[in-house]
């Protein structure tokens, strides 16, 4: 009954996979009142300061269309780390059981709990590829997912390893004594090899589709919201300040109110890329930087050269877009240069973009920007970033972000039921 050091090995990767995992799974839940909350993220799990800032790697993962699935069927969709904490908690259960049933040395057994640490193994491969690729940073809750997997496979292929070379198959020799085991007690026959597969399966299968199927039980149904935020009050414009950011004009008319310098603005605009309902709108945006230096509804430059970003965005007339990408982009270096010079994002935007450099400072674009907040007032738009409106209807800013494919599939299907109600009178 004494467990070989690659059974506790693997036994406690497990666990503290499961751990990890359990951790995150409580932080993605509890934004399920759609409010924002502290996260933890610490290498020791449960420890640590709350991050309230929303700029560590684990806010950074939590928000981002990959950490979880269905969204647009269920409101911040299916956790990725609930999946984890499932098959953990399989190889936890597997691990523990070959200890118990006296199977350390058993080679199919040994094997199928390789097989099985690989899935958390591929998955933390894909995972981290998207990190490093996609988010440009690591969530430490995610890096002990992925050390407590590599360890958990590790210990498997050491335990299958140490079958295949000391141990023995219990249908070939069901009556010898388990390698290392002293000549204790008998082994008990195993499983054939299909038996064994084929419950290994069939609980793993439980062990995942048991917790989501709760999951989906549980989750909050938000379709009440869509709709109930407000709307535009003017939704025309007569100033020419929305500037478009797609040429899909036949889709539902969609207005985005961004800062380029904005954070959150540009989280909202990779999850809205990663969402698949780009084809469906026509997206325009409006200008909202919150700088002083050209808006004077703030009394700070909350985002340092924002005014020169969102004034090169007016000058590309061509494809503002390209330039609102790359702000997005450089939009760190671009706050440490800004803050230190605030003449520095306008050097750093026109030494990207030289055609647009006379533009930038030109009495036009000036006036556009001037425009353009007189359209927010218009509007009375609260100083906020980002805003959404799709045919003048608001999306819920508490579904901007891990509710954002859930609320706007339903606002693009949405009816105002003052619309509704004349298209009854009609009939």
């Amino acid at each position: 009954m004494t467990p070989r050091p690659a059974t506790i090995l693997f036994i406690v990767a497990a666990a503290a996979g499961l751990l990890f995992a359990a951790v995150s799974t409580y932080d993605f839940v509890q934004h399920l009142d759609r409010q924002l909350h502290g996260l933890h993220c610490s290498f020791v799990p449960g420890l640590g300061a709350l991050d309230a800032t929303g700029s560590s790697g684990c806010s950074v993962a939590l928000m981002s269309p990959y950490s979880s699935v269905l969204r647009s069927q269920i409101w911040g969709g299916i956790p990725m780390s609930l999946m984890g904490m499932a098959v953990f908690a399989f190889l936890l259960f597997r691990g523990v059981e070959l200890w118990l049933t006296r199977r350390q040395g058993d080679r199919d057994a040994t094997l199928l709990l390789l097989v099985a640490s690989g899935l958390p193994v591929l998955t933390s491969l894909v995972m981290g590829t998207i990190a490093i690729v996609a988010l440009g940073s690591f969530c430490k809750l995610c890096v002990g997912i992925y050390a407590s997997s590599f360890l958990a496979a590790g210990a498997a292929a050491w335990a299958w390893w140490g079958a295949r070379s000391g141990g023995q198959l219990s249908l070939d020799n069901p009556d010898a004594p388990e390698a290392g085991s002293g000549g204790a007690a008998p082994r008990k026959p195993a499983e054939s090899p299909a038996l064994l597969w084929g419950l290994g399966a069939a609980e793993l299968g439980l062990f995942v589709m048991v917790p989501i199927s709760l999951y989906v039980a549980l989750a909050p149904d938000n379709a009440h919201f869509v709709g109930s935020c407000g709307e535009l009050a003017k939704a025309e414009d007569p100033y020419g300040v929305l500037v478009p950011l797609d040429n899909n004009v036949g889709g539902t008319p969609m207005i985005e109110v961004l800062d380029p310098m904005c954070p959150a603005c540009r989280g909202f605009e990779r999850r809205f890329s990663a969402s698949g309902l780009e084809d469906q709108v026509h997206r325009q945006a409006l200008m909202f930087p919150l700088d002083n230096q050209c808006n004077w509804m703030v009394s700070d430059a909350l985002h340092p050269g924002a005014c020169a970003l969102s004034a090169a965005v007016l000058c590309a007339e061509g494809n503002p877009t390209e330039v609102l990408d790359w702000a997005f982009e450089e939009q760190d270096a671009i706050r440490e240069a800004a803050a230190a010079d605030p003449a520095a994002a306008e050097a750093m935007v026109s030494a990207a973009f030289p055609a647009l450099a006379d533009c930038i400072t030109s009495n036009e674009v000036k006036s556009q920007l001037n425009k353009s907040m007189r359209w927010a007032v218009s509007n009375q738009l609260p100083v906020m970033m980002p805003q959404v409106f799709v045919e003048g209807v608001k999306l819920c800013d508490e579904d901007t972000d891990l509710g954002l494919e859930y609320a706007l599939t339903r606002l693009l299907e949405y009816e105002p039921p003052a619309e509704v109600a004349d298209r009854e009178v009609g009939r």
